[in-house]
């Protein structure tokens, strides 16, 4: 049983720690900022063995140096020449496996945030950096609309049960726009009641589930007519397929 610890970055980013705990040997993913992970490394005796890097921003990539110079440690990452620090580039075709402390990761090709993103999926858990989030979606900063589609469509194929780790603490935020386009879905509801009382705590909403994310997340919802309708409403179209609602929801979003 792996042990995964969220370290906070920056104002509202997550970069995860996924040790082994009779080891105490971890991975470390998407670290835009070492020093909160040095810091983390130092005070839980914690053993680096490799960096995990879904794509190129700098909330995601900044700490790389830092920590490959002190741990001399692997980084892995989709192959890119935008993240110079990557020493074994990935591809979808390929099964990683980082150590025998560690269950075989398979990469996942989530493009659409950007023109190239990549995720890790092992143990039921899904680290997808800033494709999927809590109640949300990534926005369009380099990839298109149905590049993004496509991947939160690749991923609601996972089992419902899979965990899903994402890079920035947005439920909050995301659940007040889902429940503009979902009055009345109780779900949402629900979960704005949950996530607050999580987050006065001054924990993280995260880790969600993909049946969660089924249940409140609109930008995975494109197919439910309640979703339509209130797209349609606002975009004024006539919209025929999922992937027109999607684009226009995301266009709603970036607007609100």
């Amino acid at each position: 049983m792996l042990n995964i610890h969220p370290i906070s970055a920056f104002n509202d980013n997550y970069i995860w720690l996924i040790e082994q705990p009779e080891s105490r040997r971890i991975l470390i993913v998407d670290p835009g900022d070492a020093i909160p992970v040095i810091q983390a490394i130092e005070r839980q005796r914690f053993i680096p063995i490799a960096l995990l890097i879904t794509h190129h921003h700098h909330d995601h990539i900044d700490g790389i140096d830092q920590l490959v110079e002190r741990y001399n440690i692997p980084v892995y990452g989709p192959e890119t020449t935008t993240i110079p620090s990557i020493t074994h580039p990935l591809t979808t075709s390929d099964t990683l496996i980082v150590d025998s402390d560690f269950p075989a990761i398979t990469i996942l090709d989530i493009s659409g945030h950007t023109a190239l993103h990549i995720a890790y999926l092992f143990d039921n858990c899904l680290f997808c950096g800033d494709t999927l989030f809590g109640a949300g979606c990534g926005r369009l900063l380099g990839g298109t609309a149905t590049q993004l589609f496509q991947s939160l469509q690749q991923i609601t194929s996972l089992p419902t049960q899979t965990k899903i780790y994402c890079a920035h603490e947005y439920t909050e935020a995301n659940l007040r726009f889902a429940a503009i386009v979902e009055p009345n879905n109780l779900d949402i509801q629900q979960r704005i009641t949950d996530t607050s009382i999580i987050r006065q705590q001054d924990k993280p909403s995260l880790p969600s589930t993909l049946a969660l994310e089924l249940a409140t997340n609109p930008f995975l919802r494109c197919e439910q007519t309640t979703v339509i309708q209130a797209v349609e409403q606002f975009s004024g179209k006539q919209l025929a397929t999922p992937i027109e609602v999607f684009t226009e929801l995301r266009l709603w979003k970036d607007q609100f």
